[in-house]
């Protein structure tokens, strides 16, 4: 282990830096405010103001949703007593303790957070950023300015055959792809041309998901909407010219329009600074999210490499659990509490319903119901009203309790009350 640390409350000012004002890290800024007294100076680094409600960008596409309602300034959502810093990051030089920033300017820390998510990285499949495809006919959703771009191409679309597809897992929000399908089945019957478009749903994977139980749930649910699966595709390229894409092992699948997740990468700093794995994700242990390199470095939400969602829910539940973790451990104490990979998320299937999954890193999404106080109870992967008014009701709990820190009133812990354990399913 490297990287020098207090042991409790030592000198004059203990600096906590926070690099990145997402989800994660403007949940921590808000909980770790109130939580340490005025010995600590906290610092948030990010390298724009635009906080985006990235669960609302499934919506831009087919109309649901406005761009603009889903930008809020950063700024206004972290607490008075934190320094918010808008700057790009170039490096952090964990045997110094500091952050250099892209201008040069240095910031000194004690403790740091990573929170600095991931984003998709286009360039990384050959053929796709050609300027023949490239938001003409292949379009991610995983960006704004992409979302909104597939929102003008889909409402000039008049048939044809669509390619739901994702390069390589992870991804954020693994769940959104099929979500994507079920809206676009949908978009296209109230279109009155659904019988004009071909839709297949294009993935790395055995199946329509990573678990047996939500696979055959979800890979029904495609059936009954006549999407086409294509599974254990591992792509190789675009061709720009023929409008393919393109396996490795040989399959080639044309489009009229690619609506494609590309690569997700964690940041570049990350990479430059030798902190992450191949895909820029930080090796953290999984029940603490501390790094496994550096004591005095936590890594929270979507840049960490734990084996779970990258979801805001995930980000939630890891913040619920850390502040008294980290308090701990700037006391040299043993951590108590431990991450138990909890991940829970509506599934929209278009059509006014929704399905929900409640799973940790043990246990897979599971039937049932889910029983939480105020939410609850909610079917667990089946189709209803209720869950789709919940996934709706999520961007006002979003602003309003999970960006202040707000504890929810469901278990941080995954439960099994109310879940059908696998193979007694009906």
């Amino acid at each position: 282990m490297t990287g020098q640390y207090p042991n409790g409350y030592g000198h004059s000012m203990n600096k906590l830096v926070i690099l990145g004002a997402g989800t994660a890290g403007t949940m921590l800024s808000n909980t770790l405010r109130r939580a340490l007294d005025s010995d600590w100076s906290i610092t948030v680094i990010d390298q724009d103001d635009n906080h985006q409600y990235q669960p609302g960008f499934l919506f831009v596409p087919f109309g649901k949703m406005a761009p603009k309602r889903l930008i809020r300034s950063r700024r206004g959502l972290i607490p008075d007593g934190v320094d918010f810093r808008q700057r790009a990051v170039a490096k952090v030089h964990p045997q110094r303790n500091l952050v250099e920033l892209a201008d040069g300017d240095e910031v000194e820390y004690d403790w740091l957070i990573i929170a600095s998510g991931c984003t998709p990285r286009p360039e990384g499949m050959p053929g796709l950023t050609d300027d023949r495809v490239w938001q003409e006919s292949a379009f991610d959703f995983y960006t704004l300015d992409g979302a909104t771009k597939l929102r003008d191409a889909m409402s000039a679309f008049e048939g044809g055959r669509v390619l739901v597809h994702i390069s390589e897992m992870p991804i954020k929000c693994p769940v959104a792809p099929l979500e994507f399908a079920f809206l676009a089945d949908d978009y296209f019957r109230k279109r009155r041309i659904r019988h004009k478009v071909d839709i297949t749903y294009v993935t790395p994977l055995d199946g329509a998901f990573t678990k047996p139980v939500a696979s055959s749930k979800l890979g029904g649910l495609l059936e009954d909407r006549s999407i086409r699966v294509q599974t254990d595709f591992a792509v190789e390229s675009v061709d720009p010219e023929q409008r393919t894409l393109n396996s490795y092992d040989g399959r080639a699948l044309p489009f009229d329009l690619l609506v494609t997740v590309p690569v997700n990468m964690g940041a570049q700093f990350v990479i430059d600074s030798g902190l992450g794995d191949d895909l820029g994700y930080v090796p953290v242990d999984k029940h603490t999210l501390r790094a496994d390199a550096h004591d005095n470095i936590f890594v929270v939400g979507d840049a960490a490499n734990v084996p779970t969602s990258k979801a805001g829910a995930v980000a939630h539940f890891e913040v619920e659990m850390f502040t008294d973790n980290f308090l701990a451990a700037v006391q040299g104490k043993p951590l108590p509490n431990r991450f138990d990979g909890h991940a829970n998320c509506f599934v929209e299937a278009g059509r006014g319903q929704a399905l929900l999954l409640d799973f940790n890193y043990d246990t897979e999404p599971l039937t049932g119901v889910f029983p939480a106080p105020v939410f609850g109870p909610m079917k667990l992967l089946g189709l209803s009203r209720i869950n789709h008014l919940g996934k709706l009701a999520f961007e006002h709990i979003y602003w309003n309790m999970l960006m202040k820190g707000r504890r929810l009133p469901v278990p941080t812990e995954m439960s099994m009350r109310g879940k059908v354990p696998a193979g007694e399913e009906n």
